[in-house]
């Protein structure tokens, strides 16, 4: 594993794209530690955003990691990248040459995409510790580590992503129509989303109970749900609309744990069968 891993990084150091949106990635997460002393007006309510409790343990890890995961799309664009331009470059055929199998090029860009879902996860664990550490109200150890099922749900939502990623790159070898794709398939599965609602309330059935999860776009979105509503001021605020009934999700389901673990799969599988199949 690791002479795969070493072989991935190499070629990620030599990709200047890579290494800008990973600096972009990283500068955004490292710059998010200042945002609690941005100042807000929210109607007669002033003060520091740190002030409404968002950092708070262990709300932290919700709202971080909420937060941070709409970045992913930088590191998603680094993977796409690397795979498609082992084409361009003719490098995925020099590797077969070099003695390394079509199978361990494959498990080389999962153990990349692995290695950067987990390399993400650790830098937004301590931005978070950091944070709750300087503006929490509550310093107690048991409270700091409780409800820390979300950093795991990040690191999921990252892998399955990266790993649908690696199968576009691969499928489409060009990193412009493998981005298309992925954002095709996006649009694909919102409008999936609008059909079955509507059939739903037209007809009373539960298919976007189904659909919601299953797919796996929706499952990755599923994993953290917004945690805003959990903030005192936001909660008292929800409660002054009349008629207001709505109920917040907040766990991580085990549902859509087990459905990206599945696509996870499925997609680096399907990646494996494509470079067996063809003549590289």
């Amino acid at each position: 594993m690791k002479r795969l891993l070493d072989i991935e990084f190499h070629k990620f150091k030599y990709s200047k794209s890579s290494k800008v949106l990973t600096i972009i990635y990283l500068s955004i997460v490292i710059l998010s530690m200042l945002i609690g002393v941005v100042p807000f007006n929210f109607g007669s309510v002033q003060g520091k955003v740190a002030d409404l409790g968002v950092f708070n343990f262990p709300v932290v890890w919700h709202v971080s990691t909420y937060c941070i995961s709409f970045l992913k799309i930088f590191i998603a664009i680094v993977i796409v990248s690397l795979t498609a331009s082992e084409y361009s470059n003719r490098t995925i055929k020099q590797n077969l040459i070099d003695g390394l199998s079509k199978k361990e090029l494959v498990l080389s860009k999962f153990y990349l995409a692995t290695a950067l879902a987990l390399i993400v996860t650790l830098l937004v664990f301590i931005v978070s510790l950091i944070l709750g550490l300087i503006y929490s109200d509550y310093n107690d150890v048991g409270i700091i580590f409780s409800k820390m099922e979300y950093l795991p749900a990040f690191f999921l939502g990252h892998l399955v992503l990266f790993c649908f990623c690696l199968f576009a790159g691969v499928l489409v070898k060009r990193s412009a129509f493998a981005l298309g794709f992925i954002a095709v398939w996006w649009i694909f599965e919102g409008f999936l989303n609008i059909i079955s609602f509507v059939f739903d309330s037209k007809y009373d059935w539960n298919t976007y109970d189904y659909v919601s999860h299953i797919l796996p776009m929706n499952a990755m979105s599923n994993l953290l749900y917004n945690p805003f509503p959990k903030i005192s001021l936001v909660k008292e605020t929800l409660n002054l609309i009349p008629g207001n009934g709505m109920k917040w999700q907040f766990d991580v389901s085990y549902f859509d744990v087990i459905s990206v673990l599945i696509w996870s799969t499925l997609f680096i599988y399907w990646s494996y069968l494509l470079i067996k199949k063809r003549d590289l």
